[in-house]
Protein backbone atom coordinates (compact mmCIF):
# COMPACT_ATOMS: atom_id res chain seq x y z
CA UNK A 1 0.00 0.00 0.00
CA UNK A 2 1.60 3.45 -1.03
CA UNK A 3 0.64 6.43 0.69
CA UNK A 4 -0.14 9.77 -0.77
CA UNK A 5 2.19 12.55 -0.10
CA UNK A 6 0.55 16.38 -0.53
CA UNK A 7 2.95 18.64 -2.27
CA UNK A 8 3.96 20.05 0.85
CA UNK A 9 4.71 17.51 2.74
CA UNK A 10 7.18 16.54 0.05
CA UNK A 11 8.52 19.64 -0.28
CA UNK A 12 9.02 19.30 3.77
CA UNK A 13 10.97 15.90 3.31
CA UNK A 14 13.17 17.54 0.00
CA UNK A 15 14.12 20.97 2.25
CA UNK A 16 15.02 18.42 5.30
CA UNK A 17 17.73 16.08 2.61
CA UNK A 18 18.77 19.28 0.97
CA UNK A 19 19.46 20.88 4.37
CA UNK A 20 21.37 17.38 6.02
CA UNK A 21 23.35 17.26 2.80
CA UNK A 22 23.93 20.57 2.08
CA UNK A 23 23.68 22.56 4.83
CA UNK A 24 21.55 25.70 5.54
CA UNK A 25 24.04 28.05 3.22
CA UNK A 26 24.22 26.16 0.04
CA UNK A 27 20.42 24.65 0.40
CA UNK A 28 19.49 28.53 0.16
CA UNK A 29 21.78 29.18 -2.76
CA UNK A 30 20.37 25.99 -5.06
CA UNK A 31 16.51 27.12 -4.11
CA UNK A 32 16.75 30.90 -5.01
CA UNK A 33 17.70 29.59 -8.34
CA UNK A 34 14.13 28.43 -8.67
CA UNK A 35 12.91 31.61 -7.83
CA UNK A 36 10.03 33.36 -9.74
CA UNK A 37 11.02 37.03 -9.32
CA UNK A 38 8.52 40.21 -9.46
CA UNK A 39 7.55 42.49 -12.30
CA UNK A 40 7.20 42.29 -15.79
CA UNK A 41 10.77 42.46 -16.85
CA UNK A 42 9.40 42.47 -20.64
CA UNK A 43 7.74 45.92 -19.85
CA UNK A 44 10.65 47.30 -17.85
CA UNK A 45 13.47 46.74 -20.50
CA UNK A 46 11.18 48.23 -23.15
CA UNK A 47 11.13 51.13 -20.90
CA UNK A 48 14.60 51.04 -20.28
CA UNK A 49 15.77 51.02 -23.92
CA UNK A 50 12.95 52.92 -25.61
CA UNK A 51 14.53 54.82 -28.48
CA UNK A 52 18.20 53.41 -28.28
CA UNK A 53 19.84 51.50 -30.69
CA UNK A 54 22.83 48.78 -29.92
CA UNK A 55 25.41 51.40 -30.48
CA UNK A 56 23.92 53.82 -27.97
CA UNK A 57 24.09 50.75 -25.17
CA UNK A 58 27.48 49.90 -26.53
CA UNK A 59 28.83 53.43 -25.73
CA UNK A 60 27.07 53.63 -22.19
CA UNK A 61 28.55 50.30 -21.75
CA UNK A 62 32.31 51.65 -22.50
CA UNK A 63 31.34 55.07 -20.91
CA UNK A 64 30.77 53.33 -17.73
CA UNK A 65 33.81 51.33 -17.54
CA UNK A 66 36.19 54.45 -17.34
Amino acid sequence: MSIMLTLNEINREAYEVLYKELGVSKTLRFLSQFSLGRGDYTHLKSELYKGKTVSDLVREIEKSKT
